[in-house]
């Protein structure tokens, strides 16, 4: 089935739906640990400068990233988001290059994790949420012209 085949049977929207779904919950979910001290203790012991800083606000960073992108409200904004905090974590918090043993294969993993999402947060950056979304319920409010009397039809 191509592109066009499937944008007419109607599997477009849910499918992209169900992706950000996929993409999003990494973010809204999995930095809970940014607000609970988890994740506080581990950046403090990896290094991270200004950790207690750096931490809440990545992952604010993060959860608003993933929000947008999950509900498709200025999903392109969510999209860059989630670049600015995939770029300032994954060569931080899962430097490879440094360590040894099972660490560097789990550090290995994680690095690449963030990079393929790292990918995906580019390309929402550029082709936004999709049909199914805020975004796009907006654009079509936008897009419908206005009724008009039947006085003014006349004129």
């Amino acid at each position: 089935m191509n592109d066009a085949t499937a944008r007419n049977q109607g599997l477009w929207g849910p499918v992209v739906l169900l992706g950000r779904l996929c993409f999003a919950l990494v973010f809204v979910i999995g930095t809970v640990g940014h607000f609970n001290g988890q994740d506080l203790a581990y950046a403090v012991q990896a290094g991270v400068p200004m950790a207690r800083i750096m931490v809440p606000l990545s992952g604010a960073i993060a959860v608003l990233g993933g929000l947008s992108i999950l509900l498709g409200y200025k999903a392109k904004i969510g999209g860059w988001l989630i670049v600015l905090f995939l770029i300032g974590v994954t060569p931080v918090m899962h430097n490879f290059w440094a360590v040894t043993g099972a660490a560097r294969m789990m550090q290995m993993t994680n690095f690449y994790k963030n990079l393929s999402m790292l990918g995906g947060a580019f390309l929402i950056s550029q082709f936004g949420a999709g049909p199914w979304s805020l975004d796009a319920l907006a654009a079509s409010k936008r897009s419908t012209p206005a009724p008009t009397s039947a006085a003014t039809a006349a004129r």
